[in-house]
């Protein structure tokens, strides 16, 4: 009876510990190899075409690692494109396949359901105004996802994620011939590089935020929780 009593709390179940962490670093090939990828041609396009003869949408502010490319800046950055590439490509089917696992398990456990869908009574504007005003406040997080970190959670998983594998592929030109209506309502190679950029930027944002929270609301218990599923 005395050791029921003290029993540790489930936290996080088994597939939501292992797909994390299955993206987690998966999503850090991912931004290391982006960034190779990027500074090769950190200019951006809209439409089908681009290419260095042409002016841009926009250009960032750094240099490129192909002198052909017009940045403004003399210096030319060491080439890391070949292996940049071949890491983005694999480490992207990776987080598909941990998506696809944690949307199937989510789905028919009612994770979903259960630990992600706000309760209508949280998405009155006064609890959404609370929720708010906590986060501006910096406060500790409850011991539940409040409002506004499920809405977040949510848009990550099923609009954030899926948005940047459709962007990737619609820069496949394989893909592309495959299925070129799917592929086409970018706008074309282009305007998906240049949406998938800006994706990249909101994940890096919510990753930001993501990481700040877990530090307020305790590292240690809550890194050590997604590790074991304890609290």
């Amino acid at each position: 009876m005395a050791d029921s009593a003290v029993s540790p709390t489930l936290r996080h179940p088994a597939f939501v510990r292992v797909t994390h962490w299955v993206t987690v670093l998966a999503f850090a090939a991912l931004v290391l190899s982006g960034v190779e990828i990027l500074i090769s041609h950190p200019r951006f396009y809209w439409g089908d075409t681009g290419h260095s003869g042409m002016p841009a949408l926009f250009q960032l502010p750094i240099p490129a690692s192909r002198g052909h490319v017009p940045t403004g800046f003399k210096t030319v950055l060491p080439d890391q494109n070949g292996w940049s590439r071949s890491l983005h490509f694999e480490a992207a089917w990776l987080v598909v396949f941990a998506g696809v696992v944690y949307g199937f398990v989510g789905l028919a456990s009612r994770h979903f359901q259960r630990q992600l869908v706000p309760a209508a009574a949280d998405l009155r504007g006064s609890a959404l105004s609370r929720a708010l005003l906590a986060h501006l406040r910096f406060a500790k997080p409850e011991a539940d996802y409040n409002v506004l970190q499920r809405l977040a959670y949510l848009s990550v998983i099923f609009v954030a994620f899926p948005l940047m594998i459709w962007t990737g592929l619609a820069m496949s030109p394989a893909i592309v011939s495959l299925f070129p209506s799917a592929m086409a309502v970018f706008g074309g190679h282009q305007s998906a590089r240049t949406l998938h950029f800006f994706g990249f930027g909101l994940l890096m944002l919510f990753l930001v935020a993501h990481v700040a929270m877990v530090i307020r609301a305790g590292f240690r218990q809550r890194v050590v929780a997604m590790i074991t599923g304890v609290r």
